[in-house]
């Protein structure tokens, strides 16, 4: 006699990949090295080193596009980063991190971001950043020009 099949086993995997995870989204991408110092006692990545890695493609964003149309004493504070774990993530390796701007606010940008492992999204996060003015460390208005300027960055599905 064989065991009937429960409806899990016959069903097949119908989850709707998350939106974020979608590469035609980003336009700039890092690449970084796992390290064996990245795994933790699960034997995976560290969930932390994942905000390593969102961080440096943030910083290097930052300074190739945005640094060089605010003030060389402006400063960039980090107000809000959501990170979404999609897979585990071993060592060795390489990852791909790519960063798109989700949206311009008044002093802010948001940004999208996605890693790839493998080519499989590991991860997703999103990611507010506010323009700061140094003497008073509270927020500044972005730019009067600098959507102009970035306009082939921000994400076109948002």
């Amino acid at each position: 006699m064989t065991k009937a099949a429960t409806p899990t086993q016959n069903k097949k995997s119908t989850k709707t990949p998350h939106p974020l995870s979608d590469r035609k989204r980003y336009k700039v991408w890092n690449t970084d090295k796992l390290r064996l110092t990245d795994v933790d006692h699960q034997h995976h990545v560290n969930n932390a080193i994942f905000a390593v890695l969102y961080t440096s493609v943030r910083a290097d964003f930052l300074a190739a596009y945005v640094r060089p149309l605010v003030a060389k004493t402006d400063m960039f504070a980090m107000v809000k980063i959501t990170i979404e774990y999609l897979a585990e993530m071993h060592y060795p390796g390489q990852v791909e991190v790519g960063i798109a701007i989700k949206k311009l606010g008044s002093s802010s940008l948001t940004f999208a971001q996605a890693m790839y492992k493998d080519g499989v999204c590991v991860s997703v996060a999103e990611a507010v950043m506010v323009l700061l003015d140094p003497l008073t460390r509270r927020a500044k208005p972005l730019p009067t020009g600098l959507e102009t300027q970035l306009k082939r960055f921000i994400d076109a599905a948002e």
